[in-house]
C-alpha cells in the first residue's frame, strides 16, 4: 500500500484541528501530525529543551529580523501533515501568520534524543516531499548536526546529506552570509 492511501485513511490537517476546536486534543497535548497519524512526542528533557532554545537564540542572531523563526509550532506541509518542528526558520514576518499556519520553510530544525530515528527517516520524508530547502537534524546521542539539502519531493528525500561536527560551521542555505558554528547548535561540553 503506498503512503499516500495509507495517509488518506488518516486524519487530514483539517481533521487534526478540529479535533483541537472540539476539545479532543488540548492545544498543549504534545502531539503532531505526520502522514495522517496523530504521532505523541515525549517529554523534553533539559537536554532538548535547552538545546532549543540555544538554536532559536543562535538563529535570531544570524538571521535578525529577514524572516520569523517559530518554535514548536505548526507547519501544514499538505493536507496530511502538521509537524511541530524544534525550530522553523519561515518566510516573512510573524504577522503574516495570525490567520494560519506557515505552508513552507527556510530552514527546519529538529533536536533528537529519544527521537533520532523518527526525526531522520519520518520527519525528513515530510520535509523534502514539501520541498523544504534544508533540514538540520541535531544528533544529541552522536553529538553532531545532520544536514539534509536539495529537495526531491517527487521521491521524498533530499539528495544531498552530510554530517557536520562541532568544529565545522554552516551557512543557511536561503541567507548564505548567515553562518553558525556547529559548536553553538549542540549542548556545550561536560569538562571531564
Amino acid at each position: 500500500m503506498s503512503e499516500q492511501v495509507e495517509a488518506r485513511s488518516g486524519y487530514t490537517v483539517d481533521g487534526y484541528f478540529e479535533l483541537v476546536k472540539q476539545g479532543a486534543l488540548q492545544p498543549d497535548d504534545q502531539v503532531e501530525l505526520l502522514d495522517g497519524t496523530i504521532v505523541a512526542e515525549p517529554p523534553q528533557d533539559p537536554e532538548h529543551a535547552a538545546s532549543t532554545s540555544q538554536i532559536d537564540r543562535v538563529l535570531r542572531g544570524v538571521i535578525g529580523r529577514r524572516a520569523a523563526i517559530r518554535v514548536q509550532l505548526p507547519l501544514v506541509l499538505g493536507p496530511y501533515s502538521a509537524p511541530e518542528p524544534d525550530v522553523a526558520v519561515v518566510p516573512g514576518d510573524e504577522a503574516d501568520y495570525s490567520r494560519s499556519h506557515p505552508a513552507t520553510a527556510l530552514l527546519v530544525v529538529e533536536v533528537a534524543g529519544t527521537t533520532l530515528p523518527k526525526d531522520r527517516l519520518s520527519k525528513s520524508r515530510i520535509y523534502a516531499s514539501a520541498g523544504i530547502g534544508e533540514y538540520w537534524l541535531v544528533n544529541l546521542k552522536d553529538d553532531c548536526v545532520e544536514v539534509f539539502r536539495q529537495p526531491t519531493p517527487a521521491a521524498h528525500c533530499y539528495s544531498a546529506t552530510f554530517v557536520a561536527d562541532r568544529g565545522d560551521r554552516l551557512s543557511l542555505v536561503a541567507f548564505p552570509d548567515a553562518n553558525v558554528a556547529v559548536a553553538d547548535l549542540l549542548p556545550r561540553r561536560e569538562p571531564r
